[in-house]
């Protein structure tokens, strides 16, 4: 590798450090539903986040919360000689986008039937840092 090339890589890599993610697919839970909870923790610091996860009444919370925990020991593989709570970590963004859906048939009345779609959706969450620089 060329020198021009492996300072590229050098950068690219200390860039890469600063935020990490993770990912949830076909999670059984309606997009829609699951947008609720993730709109609650977007742009929230990680420990605030952690907290409104624990404590809200929502099935959803419970995946939301073990993907950003991931997503925290995903950042900790990373930067093994930095602190969480010097880094200033948040959710940097946070998707969920539609996944795979089971169709289903329930019977109605006079021989008909009626179609019942069960959804369900993947979610992306990256981490990023504010590091607060001394003025």
């Amino acid at each position: 590798m060329g020198v021009r090339k492996h300072n590229m890589a050098k950068q690219i890599k200390e860039a890469k450090k600063e935020v990490a993610f993770a990912k949830l697919t076909g999670c059984p839970t309606s997009p829609r539903k699951m947008r609720l909870v993730a709109d609650l923790v977007r742009g929230v610091q990680v420990e605030k986040a952690l907290q409104i996860l624990k404590f809200s009444s929502k099935e959803a919370s419970i995946n939301l919360e073990k993907l950003l925990l991931s997503a925290i020991a995903n950042w900790q593989a990373k930067n093994e000689d930095a602190s969480i709570e010097e880094a200033n970590l948040y959710v940097k963004t946070i998707t969920v986008d539609s996944a795979g859906m089971l169709k289903r048939l329930r019977p109605a009345p006079q021989g008909r039937a009626h179609r019942i779609r069960k959804r369900s959706n993947h979610v992306t969450i990256v981490l990023g840092s504010k590091n607060v620089e001394s003025k």
